[in-house]
């Protein structure tokens, strides 16, 4: 089967075309700027490897998809003869709130669910819908599904996802925690699963999603139990530029000083983080390198980074009533050993313990000490091709 997976932003739209049954993408790329001058889209036939830019006004994420589909048959950067080739087309959606617990086809009931979702995430759930309608319009006999960052951790016991503010704020405006980054924790810890060779149903996994955005969830015989982001992806382990956890009257304090709220939250989105505690950069790979040249405010953004990944493995560990295997994925996860390094020192009275010169290496690796009790793993993450597991399964009413 055939899945075009879209991730479709306010002005943006990634794609990838991919074949289940190579489990793995045969072309992809990127549409931006839609609606505004320069509108593009970069374009890769994967098994070519060959890429094209093709500059060309989009008005909106309609004519994106045209371009896309274009791109995708057209005889010399195409991958497919026809749009017939298209079996189905997964969406990656950003928030489905309480409404969706697991990835859904499309239908107009879904469409009006996904609406009423729209004011917990007002930056990502509208072009989201965006994408979904354009799709239909210029596929309408394809299925669409949708996936959604929020699923998995939708098997979350009450007491965890619950914040202790009166009751009536849970039930008129759902404020609760939801995490996010559900599709990679999902896929990590069932390829987690396959490494150990034991069903996820036995397993007591840890997976730490470590990027410019990070989380790290407590997954539970296969089913999230507790995770670090909470009623947005604000909340947690510092990150790129988000605060994560702090105390919330922070917040009333500087709004005290003369701050509005919007100032405040893009303080807190955009400008903290490890960026903010550094002065320096949000890339761990410029931190490092400062950190290397005596750079103090760059290694304490480093350490608090890694002290938090740290306290979250033994909170979830104790969580849980112990641990498998802790997993690292996503940008930071699977290519910064020093990171890794970091997050599980001084936890090997748990049993976690690593292998320094596996650490080294980067990819797909088992980095655990031969003494270790609790294996320790690299994995890369890949949310479109679970996308496209999620929507081949539902199409085939599986």
């Amino acid at each position: 089967m055939k899945i075009l997976v879209i991730n479709a932003g306010s002005s943006s739209l990634k794609y990838q075309l991919i074949d289940t049954v190579k489990g793995e993408a045969i072309a992809k790329g990127l549409c931006e700027r839609i609606g505004i001058d320069g509108s593009n889209l970069q374009h890769t036939n994967v098994e070519k490897d060959t890429k094209t830019k093709i500059e060309k006004p989009m008005n909106d994420h309609a004519d994106a998809i045209r371009m896309v589909v274009d791109a995708l048959i057209d005889p010399e950067i195409g991958v497919i003869s026809s749009m017939d080739e298209i079996n189905a087309v997964g969406h990656r959606v950003v928030h489905g709130a309480e409404e969706f617990a697991d990835s859904c086809l499309i239908t107009e009931a879904v469409m009006k669910a996904l609406e009423k979702c729209t004011p917990l995430a007002p930056l990502h759930n509208p072009p989201n819908i965006t994408g979904i309608e354009a799709c239909s319009k210029i596929m309408p006999n394809v299925p669409q599904v949708g996936v959604f960052d929020t699923a998995f951790h939708q098997t979350m016991p009450k007491m965890a996802f619950m914040y202790a503010l009166p009751y009536e704020y849970y039930e008129k405006y759902g404020i609760r925690k939801y995490g996010f980054h559900g599709t990679s924790h999902k896929y990590v810890s069932m390829k987690a699963a396959e490494m150990l060779g034991k069903p996820v149903e036995e397993l007591k996994i840890i997976t730490c999603h470590l990027g410019n955005g990070s989380s790290v969830t407590a997954v539970d015989h296969g089913k999230s139990v507790d995770t670090s982001m909470g009623f947005t992806p604000l909340d947690g382990l510092p990150m790129g530029t988000r605060t994560g956890s702090m105390d919330p009257a922070v917040v009333t304090f500087l709004i005290d000083q003369g701050m509005s709220s919007d100032e405040v939250n893009s303080l807190m989105n955009k400008k903290s983080g490890v960026l903010g505690v550094s002065g320096v950069s949000s890339d761990f790979r410029d931190l490092l390198e400062a950190a290397d040249n005596g750079n103090e405010r760059a290694a304490l953004a480093m350490d608090m980074f890694t002290y938090s990944v740290k306290k979250l493995i033994g909170a979830y560990a104790a969580a849980m009533g112990g641990v498998d295997a802790v997993v690292f994925t996503a940008g930071v996860g699977e290519n910064n050993g020093y990171t890794r390094a970091e997050a599980v020192k001084g936890l090997e009275f748990m049993g976690i313990k690593i292998d320094p010169e596996a650490n080294n290496s980067r990819g797909l690796k088992d980095i655990s000490a031969p003494d270790a009790t609790v294996k320790t793993l690299v994995i890369p993450t890949n949310e479109e091709l679970m996308i496209a597991i999620d929507t081949q399964r539902l199409v085939e009413g599986k």
